[in-house]
């Protein structure tokens, strides 16, 4: 990732400054959505924009393509900014979101959107779960017909990304039939295995819509899948003499929920990563941090290896960059930084 310009400096040598817009979104009847939208910005040092900090997107002659970003439960969307920026510098308008909403009665949370009667037995991959993306594209729209990013947005080429919960939510809406304009999704630390309490048999891997290229992405420290098995596998069923394997979820949903060999879709389980290594700045009064196991490697550097993963894919699958797939594998092949990876 580049360097960004210091705090107060005009960008120099072309590099454009990343910057931020926010957003509140109107949701029927509902807590409206928290959006922060990152672009690349051009500088010129007018009076105006040294007045107001409102910077305008760099004009590259077409529209970017777009990244939205699903948050884990109870963590801040800006734990998704370091992404967000990234994805930027490769090219990409990125959007980040918070939605406090009370999804289960008595129990408020911060949550990606998930309607949790759409994963029931008889209702799943019928009809969406995410419930806050449909209103996230259609604001989208709006900022691409009017205002200071108008006709940038390129909403026929849109990355669908998330965290833990947002991962999943990521993955089984990753459909453009729900969705026009999706073109990909990844996920990290997320699983598609279904929850007992929803009347699924212990040990069912629900499965994922194959129809668009998606990249799952883990660690190999993952305290929090470890500990949550008893979601999925029953209570008590699990050998308490065996150490929570963190991977195991998301190699089966990897195996067993893709009904296709499309050549398109990655596995990466990141050496020495835990399940909040994509989150940062770390905030342990949030979310389920104190179940994590501790990491092996620097965060710096494994969100350095995150964020290429993830760039690589999107500008491979999205941007349409045929050399991005070929680094992309080169990547996640390589043992010093990912512990396992497959393809199909």
């Amino acid at each position: 990732m580049n360097a960004p310009p210091q705090a107060g400096q005009p960008s120099q040598g072309g590099q454009p400054m990343t910057r931020a817009l926010f957003r509140s979104v109107a949701m029927d009847g509902q807590p409206s959505l928290y959006c922060k939208l990152y672009y690349p910005a051009s500088y010129s040092g007018s009076l105006q924009e040294k007045n107001t900090g409102a910077l305008p997107i760099l004009d590259r002659g077409r529209p970017y393509p777009v990244a939205v970003l699903m948050p884990g439960i109870n963590v801040s969307p800006e734990a998704y900014g370091w992404l967000a920026t990234a994805l930027v510098e490769a090219g990409f308008i990125s959007l980040i979101y918070g939605w406090i909403v009370e999804e289960m009665p008595g129990m408020a949370a911060l949550s990606p959107g998930l309607d949790i009667s759409a994963l029931a037995p008889e209702q799943y991959g019928k009809r969406p779960s995410a419930t806050a993306l449909k209103a996230v594209l259609e604001d989208l729209e709006k900022q691409n017909a009017a205002g200071p990013l108008a006709g940038h947005l390129d909403l026929q080429r849109v990355l669908l990304g998330g965290h833990s919960a947002g991962g999943s939510v990521a993955l089984m809406n990753a459909n453009a039939d729900w969705f026009p304009g999706l073109r990909a999704a990844f996920a990290y630390g997320s699983h598609s295995k279904a929850s007992t309490m929803l009347g699924y048999p212990a040990d069912t891997v629900l499965p994922l819509p194959d129809t668009l290229p998606l990249l799952i992405l883990g660690g190999s420290e993952d305290g929090v899948i470890a500990a949550s098995a008893f979601r999925y596998d029953g209570e008590g069923k699990a050998d308490q003499s065996q150490k929570p394997d963190p991977v195991g979820p998301l190699q089966r949903s990897f195996d067993e929920a893709l009904g296709s060999q499309r050549g398109d879709c990655y596995l990466g389980i990141a050496a020495g990563a835990n399940h909040f290594s994509l989150a940062w700045p770390a905030d342990p009064a949030t979310g389920r941090p104190f179940l994590d196991w501790e990491t092996q490697r620097p965060g710096e550097q494994i969100r350095a290896d995150l964020a290429r993963a993830i760039c690589q894919f999107a500008r491979a699958h999205v941007a349409g960059e045929a050399a991005a797939r070929s680094a992309l594998l080169e990547t996640l092949e390589d043992r010093e930084y990912y512990a396992h990876s497959a393809v199909r």
